[in-house]
């Protein structure tokens, strides 16, 4: 079978981070189908159309690049345009390399499936949606526009089944009324790095951890800060340790030494490669994650993976994997209960058996589980096309 990823959202050489998901996604696929993944990415850095490919990964990635100036009404005009040509561009070298596409893989409402949605009309291509944004969650509320709206559920509907990543962001597209009669919920995927053992490590205190990208509206990590000030009055036995970047990063740094005076059992360490994370997770007591909302939460998964209990507010994934025995969930914003719980976790660590709690989540995100799950969609959505 031969799979066509499209996506707006994929590594490239201006973001290596953004849309990492999708192409684990691919990857995954790849092991199953014969798998080509096109990605257009506008940038202000580039002044005509290029395209880069590559196959490190073991399938062809192709990523077309074109201006993406949109500070002037010329320059979004000329920037929609642009996008056009770079698809047309992408597909056609698609076809010089043979490859009969079976089965489009679109990826992010709405633009890009939009173009797989034409390709059905045309050549009669099924396609299949995987939906990653929160913008459709009450608590993002970013799903707006009547042309959108009404564009959106043409190619929702038309989908051949649409795969979100969590329950919670389904429920959020239907009630936009969002409609398709194959909601097919698909995990994210969680490095093989993550899947290791952990090793015991004898360390003066527990540690606890928080990985994010400090968007301080979805994510909330000054309330966890608030949490660590508060508790870190109380006991000496604890650390919190932060690890990623992004645009809330300079600002959430100046709130934890402002609150906290400069308290060293609180520390920042930047941004680390999935390896990296893999590691600190594994060497951690407890992983924390307080966000206001999220549509799926790759970290709670990768947490449990590694045998590390979790306290997560109530978003994304976290009721459906969360239990007594991996973890707690506490309410949004509720940092009272945030550190009642943290207390207790501490004190009771002995409870989690962190070897338990990795095998118990092993399948789940597997990315030789999740790739075949997802062949199973492509073959009986062919065979219902």
């Amino acid at each position: 079978m031969n799979v066509l990823f499209i996506t707006a959202w994929y590594p490239n050489k201006f973001d290596k981070m953004i849309g990492l998901f999708v192409q684990k996604h691919a990857e995954a696929v790849s092991s199953y189908c014969n798998t080509k993944v096109l990605s257009v990415q506008p940038s202000v850095l580039v002044n005509k159309i290029e395209i880069e490919r590559k196959s490190d990964l073991g399938f062809d990635e192709i990523i077309v690049y074109y201006p993406g100036k949109s500070d002037t009404l010329f320059h979004k005009i000329h920037k929609q345009i642009n996008f056009c040509l770079a698809y047309i561009r992408g597909f056609k070298l698609v076809r010089d390399l043979n490859f009969k596409i079976d089965i489009i893989h679109s990826n992010v409402l709405t633009r890009n499936v939009f173009v797989a949605y034409l390709i059905k009309l045309i050549y009669h291509i099924p396609y299949v949606v995987s939906e990653h944004w929160s913008r459709y969650l009450p608590e993002q509320n970013s799903y707006n526009g009547i042309f959108r709206k009404w564009l959106t559920k043409i190619v929702t509907r038309n989908a051949s089944a649409i795969l979100p990543v969590s329950d919670k962001l389904m429920n959020a597209m239907i009630s936009h009324g969002l409609y398709n009669n194959k909601y097919i919920i698909i995990n994210n995927i969680v490095d093989d790095a993550f899947f290791e053992k952990s090793i015991e490590k004898l360390r003066n205190k527990k540690r606890v951890l928080s990985v994010s990208c400090f968007d301080e509206r979805a994510k909330n990590t000054k309330g966890i800060i608030r949490v660590a000030n508060e508790l870190l009055r109380k006991r000496n036995d604890v650390e919190f340790v932060f690890i990623g970047t992004g645009k809330d990063f300079e600002d959430v740094v100046n709130y934890s030494t402002e609150i906290t005076n400069g308290n060293t059992n609180i520390s920042f360490i930047g941004e680390k490669t999935p390896l990296e994370v893999a590691k600190w997770m594994r060497e951690s007591d407890i992983f924390v994650l307080f966000s206001n909302f999220e549509t799926a939460g790759i970290v709670i998964t990768e947490s449990l993976v590694s045998g590390t209990p979790v306290i997560s507010t109530d978003v994304g994934i976290a009721s459906k994997f969360i239990n007594d025995s991996n973890g707690k969930i506490i309410q949004v914003g509720n940092e009272q209960q945030f550190i009642a719980e943290l207390n207790h976790m501490l004190d009771n660590l002995q409870s989690y058996d962190r070897n338990t709690i990795s095998a118990n989540s092993l399948n789940l995100f597997d990315k030789r589980f999740i790739g075949k799950k997802i062949t199973e969609v492509y073959h009986n959505c062919i065979n219902l096309n």
